[in-house]
């Protein structure tokens, strides 16, 4: 049986990067330091895969089992020698940190093997798997980078499921929607998995999931906490909120079909699917699980910062992006690390410190100027 190690046995990792594989005819080896879902894959060594649908079809998810990147390097390196395909679903500001032992599996397997090993990260990132590549080749000593020529491959991706958090109280299933889209950039022709779409530029499937997929979602996820909404799909029946979201979907619509000379209808067909989808009512989405990690997502290279930067570039709307990024800014759940860390930051500087260290946003520039405008109206 073939098979594929990946990093991150969460529910994207299991409920729909691993699913795929294991649906595809491979034997699944995740890599994670939760123990607890380490031992529960090599104690049952299957889970289940329901969707949130009214019919809740569930599918069973076979040949799985885990190893903790911690207390098992050595199982780990010996996993990477002999997989077909290497993934990650782990968050791109982990991958630093799986880099060396990634690279120390890689080192043992060209001096081993000639077989081919294609290494595609799954993360909500533009180019994430260059980055992982770079932090490999870090550890990586020149003679291994020279027999890694034909044998190890590097293709970045774009990864779209929506996957709630759970309430499944410690069991290994996940809920997931319906809907996915994986896409892999390669002019190569690389083993099959069902569900993976090949293609041989990324940047326009990337861009357009990252800027309506991802700022859709914390668009509403902002706006409904500000307006003491819980879920996504509450939030949503909101006609105030609703018209704010399409706005600023049409905002970062207008860029791509600039950039990518993307079909205007097309693209607003694609932009009212993604709404329906987060609509969905058997998600049970809450608005503090879709805005987490505040500091991540007003990054300068993610999703509110970068297209409300490339609009203003090409002399285009802005406005809604900034209000979404002004909320971002409002966003003080308690629970959240990186949001009391901002609130802190904004308490003893002020919000024109907050962008430039978060966002890389000048004090002068009209974005910032923007934003503050819209935070100071927010305030209660």
């Amino acid at each position: 049986m073939k098979k594929v190690v990946h990093f991150g046995a969460g529910n994207i990792g299991r409920g729909f990067i691993g699913a795929l594989f294991s649906q595809s005819g491979y034997h699944v080896t995740f890599v994670d330091i939760a123990d607890e879902i380490i031992n529960q894959l090599n104690e049952a060594k299957t889970y289940l895969v329901k969707l949130a649908t009214e019919q809740g079809e569930v599918t069973k998810i076979d040949h799985v089992s885990g190893l903790n990147n911690m207390t098992q390097e050595s199982e780990v390196i010996e996993a990477i020698k002999t997989a077909t395909y290497l993934t990650t679903a782990i968050g791109p500001n982990i991958l630093p940190h799986i880099a060396p032992l990634i690279a120390k599996g890689i080192a043992e397997r060209v001096k081993a093997s000639d077989e081919k090993i294609y290494i595609i990260a799954c993360e909500n990132q533009i180019s994430s798997t260059d980055i992982l590549k770079n932090f490999i080749l870090d550890y990586l000593e020149e003679e291994t980078k020279t027999a890694m020529q034909d044998k190890v491959f590097f293709f970045n991706s774009a990864v779209d499921r929506i996957v709630p958090i759970q309430n499944t109280k410690g069991s290994l299933d996940v809920l997931v929607e319906s809907y996915y889209e994986w896409v892999v950039e390669t002019k190569e022709t690389i083993p099959h998995v069902e569900g993976m779409t090949i293609v041989e530029e990324l940047a326009p499937f990337i861009e357009r999931k990252l800027f309506t997929v991802n700022t859709g979602h914390a668009v509403i996820a902002y706006l409904g906490y500000l307006a003491n909404k819980s879920t996504i799909d509450e939030t949503l029946a909101d006609p105030e909120v609703l018209q704010q979201v399409k706005a600023t979907l049409n905002e970062t619509g207008a860029y791509l079909i600039k950039q990518y000379n993307l079909n205007p209808d097309e693209h607003e067909k694609y932009i009212n699917k993604i709404i329906q989808r987060f609509k969905n009512p058997y998600l049970n989405d809450g608005v503090t699980r879709v805005g987490r990690s505040p500091i991540r997502k007003l990054g300068p290279e993610d999703r509110l910062v970068r297209p409300a930067v490339q609009a203003q570039k090409a002399g285009l709307s802005f406005d809604y992006l900034a209000k979404a990024m002004a909320a971002a800014l409002h966003f003080d759940c308690q629970d959240d690390p990186e949001a009391v860390t901002i609130q802190a930051m904004i308490q003893e500087h002020g919000v024109f410190h907050a962008l430039k260290e978060i966002s890389n946003l000048d004090e002068n520039n009209e974005i910032t100027r923007t934003v503050v405008h819209h935070y100071e109206s927010m305030k209660k």
